[in-house]
């Protein structure tokens, strides 16, 4: 969830909210999952007369609002399975420009609508922008697979695993598509900028006050000090 989603008001099947900075890519983006039918992301249907974009709304629930079912191999597995979808779905396509793919760049449970404990769609793309497959990949392994001393390596390895294996990155060719040291690297990247971003927008006062750059700190420091193991399983089917 971004600064830009206060002032959402869902009524009845749209959902109404202040149009991201980036608008028109994203309208652009949600437009042609339209055109493609593919149907795990909200339809992005104008704007009314106070200039708020019109999205359709997706009946379920946030992960947040889960526990630890967005945790579950299945739920992992299936939300890899929707982000390969539509890198696929962008590959090539002018909206990724030079990049490999459209990124969502702000995969989390917060951002994934749930029915029945499974991964219905993704929404929030507010911060959607060309670029590689391994930085959605490294952020479900982020928000989804919550590296940390409270679950372990071995616990954190097989739910990077999980991601990895649905996403179609198999241990005999993992490093062809996504090496597992860039992977955990790339996990640091995003957690570092993510924490700084935090700390130096004021509109994030909240998150501020809630712990959140501390919590991320101290996942960075975390996964930095088990960065060789970690990588030393991916590469590894230790199952």
């Amino acid at each position: 969830m971004t600064a830009y989603d206060r002032g959402i008001v869902v009524a009845g099947d749209r959902v109404f909210r202040p149009p991201p900075p980036r608008a028109e890519f994203v309208h652009e983006l949600l437009g042609y999952f339209a055109e493609a039918e593919w149907p795990h992301a909200p339809r992005y249907l104008g704007s009314d007369p106070q200039g708020r974009e019109i999205l359709s709304h997706i009946p379920g629930f946030a992960g947040s609002e889960l526990t630890e079912e967005v945790r579950s191999p299945a739920a992992l597995a299936a939300v890899a399975r929707l982000v390969r979808e539509f890198h696929d779905l962008t590959a090539g396509h002018p909206l990724a420009g030079s990049g490999e793919v459209v990124c969502h760049n702000d995969l989390s449970p917060k951002n994934t609508i749930y029915r029945a404990a499974v991964p219905v769609a993704l929404i929030d793309w507010d911060l959607a922008a060309p670029g590689r497959r391994i930085h959605d990949v490294a952020h479900l392994c982020w928000q989804y697979g919550d590296p940390g001393p409270d679950a372990g390596v071995p616990v954190v390895a097989q739910r990077m695993r999980v991601i990895c294996d649905a996403y179609g990155v198999a241990a005999a060719n993992r490093a062809e598509l996504i090496d597992p040291r860039e992977l955990i690297d790339t996990v640091l990247w995003w957690q570092d900028r993510c924490r700084r971003g935090i700390e130096d927008d004021p509109a994030l006062a909240h998150l501020r006050a809630a712990g959140v750059p501390e919590r991320i700190r101290a996942a960075h420091r975390w996964v930095t000090d088990n960065r060789d193991p970690l990588a030393h399983e991916l590469a590894h089917d230790n199952r």
